[in-house]
């Protein structure tokens, strides 16, 4: 009987302690746990990322990966009614906005840079870009180092910032920068010829093209001077939400899940205009699917 009643009361210990573990939460969990909401970070025109659809309602590629880290966090925490909110954020305030609490996960075209890594963590790669310029077709351009001495646009607070400065430093050319607050503006500005290019990553070069008025009077430049890994942002030093959201989104890219996503956004027509960007899976971004890993260049 006593070894009964000893059996039972260690079975009732472990009991107890596993659920004070459970309810030990800290960081992003338990933020979400005591509010009951988890916050997206989203852009406006990050196009097929994160961008505004023709009903000004948030969608995209990595709003469709964010999502899945949602259901993780509602299964983790047992709240299937966890309330998800939506805040705006742009490439300058999108890591303030973070530190500071007010979103939780950043889901857009952000480069995981080691940089960036002394102040924000990063979830698995899910796109790999090559930063380059659009220029319209009808322009004399034929290279990056044509548009010397003239304006160029780029978005502010984005890492083709520092890859014109390094290009200015390296080549000696004197690029006029003009800076939009985001891809759409920025776009804008070359657009009507008060930038020779807009310098960005390729994909969102391609979206901005996509969903220009005539996007038969634009053309992406060949050459490449930086290659990148997009992925989410998540506050730095918050172990156990990095893990949920590492587990969440290398299950979608072990699974096969992400061919799914990828196609919906990438080799199919997309909101708002219906257009079909054409971008099929790279061979390093297939790589970065099998084996995914949260790795800064």
């Amino acid at each position: 009987m006593r070894r009964f009643n000893f059996a039972v009361l260690c079975a009732a210990v472990m009991l107890c302690a596993g659920h004070a573990a459970a309810q030990e939460l800290s960081g992003t969990l338990k933020k979400i746990k005591e509010t009951g909401v988890i916050t997206l970070g989203h852009r406006e025109s990050s196009i097929p990322f994160s961008y505004l659809d023709d009903k000004q309602q948030p969608v995209g590629y990595a709003l469709d990966l964010c999502m899945k880290v949602v259901d993780a966090v509602k299964a983790e925490l047992k709240m299937p009614a966890l309330k998800v909110a939506l805040q705006p954020v742009t490439s300058s305030n999108r890591i303030p906005l973070l530190q500071n609490g007010t979103i939780d996960l950043e889901c857009g075209s952000t480069t995981n840079s080691v940089q960036r890594q002394e102040q924000v963590s990063f979830g698995p790669t899910y796109f790999v870009i090559n930063i380059t310029a659009a220029v319209k077709k009808s322009s004399s351009i034929q290279s990056i180092l044509d548009l010397n001495g003239k304006p160029v646009s780029t978005t502010s607070g984005t890492t083709s910032v520092a890859e014109i400065k390094k290009l200015e430093k390296l080549k000696g050319v004197d690029f006029k920068e003009i800076y939009g607050k985001d891809h759409a503006e920025s776009f804008l500005l070359m657009a009507e010829d008060r930038a020779a290019a807009f310098i960005m990553d390729d994909i969102l070069l391609a979206g901005q093209i996509a969903n220009a008025r005539n996007p038969g009077d634009y053309r992406i430049l060949p050459e490449i001077l930086r290659t990148e890994p997009y992925s989410m942002m998540l506050r730095k030093g918050d172990a156990p939400f990095k893990a949920l959201v590492d587990h969440a989104i290398g299950a979608v890219m072990k699974s096969g899940e992400i061919d799914k996503i990828y196609a919906k956004w990438f080799t199919s027509p997309i909101p708002p205009k219906g257009i079909n960007l054409n971008f099929p899976v790279t061979p390093v971004i297939r790589d970065a699917f099998k084996n995914p890993n949260d790795k800064g260049v």
